[in-house]
């Protein structure tokens, strides 16, 4: 087991779920009831009918938490119906991020004078500019500075060590959220992936390694980042899509605007890349996989986390060390990780030793070292 100093210590999360609930079920009759009135008018171009079945059994999901839940349900719409803000009010994915972090800095004792930096760590952004870190850090009044970033479902992962780089220039503590309204950029028209994603939204406070915490507080003893382009899950929506000829029909359920992937493929490919950097990332810090007491993963698909857990641990993981939580959230992108991590932090002794990976498109994937303190 290593000994190694740590670079840094979470010292709390917090996790905002939305109200909303749809089952597999609920899903699949929207999204049949579009395809029978689609095939009935498209002879030469048919849809294949979808089934609660198949959704679970490729993926092990079978609900998920949304923001709203009657437009995507809608066959005439199949997307979110989400009101616009004024300039005045406090933007979607701010408000979600917002209520994730209060209940971080609650957990940890600590007010917005405590903390110095926002992160904003998503797949997508509401808007380019201002950034949403700057509206969240506002929201919250805390002073200091804030920046997003994009890194895909590997996002979280990728504020974690860049808030351990802000720490080491001077930051007492950073917050980093990941608001995910993953069903804005989801064709539910699409039915090996309409049933994917979730929204939800969660925060982490880092702070430095010698900080006492009021919370059940984990040092991260290292970190390691890895990306590999692939165009096998791609979202091609922009800001540039205004200047293009091409005129945007979002009921076109071959859209390239939209959530796209090649599931085989990414299957096939980032599993071995993911098990083989933990790995790697563990020998290279002196720890033996059979002191891994958990494994935090990316929550995208049940088979893919069981093959990572294996190849890594060398045998069959237990539900305890694998946790899932995407069977009730489904895949949330950057946060998934974490709500494994908020969710199933308990039941660690001090010293017991844990990895938090995010990944996914790019491809993208980070790994996190973390210690019971």
């Amino acid at each position: 087991m290593s000994a190694a100093a740590p670079v840094a210590r979470i010292l709390s999360t917090g996790l905002f779920t939305p109200p909303h609930r749809v089952s597999n079920e609920e899903l699949v009759e929207a999204y049949n009831a579009w395809a029978e009135r689609w095939n009935a008018n498209h002879p030469d171009n048919q849809k294949p009918l979808s089934s609660a079945e198949f959704i679970e059994k490729a993926s092990g999901i079978k609900s998920r938490f949304v923001l709203d839940k009657v437009g995507m349900l809608d066959i005439d719409r199949m997307r979110p119906s989400l009101p616009t803000r004024s300039n005045e009010e406090l933007s979607i994915m701010a408000e979600i991020a917002v209520a994730a972090a209060k209940e971080a800095m609650e957990a940890a004792d600590l007010g917005p004078q405590d903390i110095d930096a926002v992160l904003c760590a998503a797949s997508n952004m509401q808007r380019p500019y201002p950034a949403m870190a700057v509206e969240i850090q506002n929201a919250l009044g805390i002073e200091g500075y804030g920046f997003d970033m994009n890194v895909a479902c590997a996002s979280a992962a990728f504020g974690i060590q860049t808030a351990i780089g802000l720490l080491s220039t001077g930051a007492r503590r950073v917050l980093m959220v990941n608001p995910e309204i993953c069903t804005g950029h989801i064709n539910f028209r699409d039915r090996d992936g309409h049933f994917i994603f979730g929204d939800v939204a969660t925060a982490v406070i880092l702070g430095h390694p010698e900080e006492d915490g009021a919370w059940n507080a984990f040092d991260v003893l290292d970190t390691r980042l890895k990306t590999v382009f692939s165009n096998n899950i791609r979202n091609n929506m922009g800001f540039l899509d205004p200047s293009t000829d091409k005129i945007i029909e979002w009921d076109d359920p071959e859209t390239d605007r939209l959530f796209k992937q090649n599931g085989r493929s990414v299957f096939k490919e980032v599993i071995p890349m993911v098990a083989e950097m933990i790995c790697q990332h563990l020998d290279d810090n002196d720890i033996a996989t059979a002191a891994i007491k958990r494994l935090w993963l990316h929550q995208a698909n049940l088979n893919m986390n069981v093959l990572i857990a294996k190849k890594v641990l060398g045998r069959e993981a237990t539900p305890e060390e694998n946790p899932t939580v995407l069977d009730e959230y489904a895949n949330t992108s950057s946060a998934g990780s974490i709500i494994a991590f908020h969710k199933h932090r308990d039941g660690l002794a001090a010293g017991d030793i844990g990895v938090v990976s995010g990944f996914g498109a790019g491809y993208s994937a980070g790994s996190i070292i973390v210690r019971k303190s």
